[in-house]
């Protein structure tokens, strides 16, 4: 779909190559930018995993790339650059602020000699501010954009989501507005700045509850909830529940008194229809009474009515989700003698989901390609560079 889309990425950490990824995905050429040390994500990784040598980190973002490695700070790198960036389509980036404008890659340098560029960046916290140089993490943005005050109990028992959500949704903003400048620059050959930050992607998350809370005049004080309430604006029973053999989620679906003569609890029934002023008290005595229920009750009790309820499956439980399964959400990726299991992309186009096409496991791996193919150098050039260590890419063979 995108296969006349070129890209290149001087992207690193998650929410750069997560977002170059969906495009590479999607057929389009990307390359990745490393230095000659590889990328950071190529030499860490989360949990310490690794497959034959390469990090669980650096293939979940980086499939169907390009590696090209090269030294940013070598003053021949420049050149080499720009003749690559004179056949692109996007330049996207997501180094700290004012870092490539100093290497001499920044919006105004590559603009100047390709007027209509796409020039992608994403950033923590957006491109001015009190906070613009400051380092953008996940966590930080998680704190500091509201999560972590809404998911849990912050008083008593602050939580905090179990995985960084906000860098794969601002990784999914960034590719969206790629691609929605990639349709202006095919109507008009005009290119665009798009900048994302996770900031914003943090409060994207939170449309709904920040409409509710401003617009209703909400004060700190309604984030306070039975802590087995999963929501603060939402009425019970929205929340997790502890069975005898297993935890379970209860939406609902259906009205109060319905839910209640499913459960057979006078005590649930005498609450009334307020689901929101007595909902610490609803889920009270909804915890109680479920804790020596089995989810094989549960759902007994729920379908009939059409109510909403869920099991609470852990990871291994979700490798063989029959639903899962019958999506083809998971993909297995050879990464020299060994074999890694990823997501697949999330979106499927005709029923299918887009495949892998190839995975940059060397570091440099298209070095040599791409400056042959892409910058016109010839394989003596580009051997001297080797050489001279402003580029690097695997012995030949």
């Amino acid at each position: 779909m995108l296969n006349k889309m070129r890209v290149l990425s001087f992207s690193h950490f998650v929410q750069g190559p997560a977002g170059s990824q969906y495009l590479a995905d999607l057929g389009a050429e990307v390359i990745k930018v490393e230095p000659l040390t590889g990328a950071f994500e190529r030499n860490h990784t989360g949990g310490h995993v690794y497959v034959d040598g390469l990090s669980a980190s650096y293939f979940a973002v980086n499939r169907n790339k390009k590696s090209i490695a090269i030294d940013l700070k070598n003053p021949r790198a420049k050149k080499i650059l720009y003749d690559i960036i004179a056949t692109c389509d996007v330049v996207t980036e997501n180094y700290r602020g004012g870092v490539l404008d100093r290497l001499g890659f920044g919006f105004d340098a590559v603009k100047a000699v390709k007027p209509d560029i796409i020039y992608a960046s994403a950033s923590g916290w957006g491109p001015k501010g009190p906070m613009a140089d400051k380092p953008g993490q996940d966590l930080l943005v998680q704190a500091r954009c509201g999560l972590v005050a809404v998911t849990g109990n912050l008083d008593e028992h602050p939580t905090v989501p179990g995985v960084p959500l906000v860098d794969q949704h601002g990784a999914a903003l960034l590719a969206m507005g790629i691609m929605a400048a990639y349709i202006k620059k095919l109507a008009t050959g005009e290119g665009t700045r798009v900048e994302s930050n996770l900031l914003n992607a943090g409060l994207d998350l939170q449309v709904e509850s920040m409409a509710v809370y401003f617009s209703g005049k909400r004060t700190p004080a309604h984030f306070q909830r039975h802590p087995q309430l999963a929501n603060w604006h939402l009425d019970a029973p929205y929340g997790v529940y502890k069975l005898a053999d297993c935890h379970a989620v209860i939406s609902l679906g259906g009205g109060i008194e319905q839910f209640a003569a499913a459960i057979g609890s006078a005590d649930l029934i005498a609450l009334g229809k307020d689901r929101m002023a007595m909902r610490d008290e609803f889920t009270r005595i909804l915890a109680r009474e479920l804790q020596g229920w089995t989810y094989a009750r549960l759902e007994a009790a729920l379908t009939p009515h059409a109510l909403w309820f869920e099991r609470v499956q852990n990871y291994d439980q979700i490798r063989v989700d029959p639903q899962v399964v019958a999506n083809n959400c998971f993909m297995e990726i050879p990464i020299k003698n060994g074999t890694a299991t990823v997501l697949a992309h999330p979106v499927r186009y005709d029923g299918e989901a887009p495949g892998l096409r190839r995975m940059p496991v060397e570091l440099g791996a298209d070095t040599r390609q791409v400056l042959r193919d892409v910058a016109g150098l010839s394989d003596d050039a580009i051997e001297e560079l080797i050489a001279a260590k402003v580029v690097h890419g695997p012995a030949s063979a």
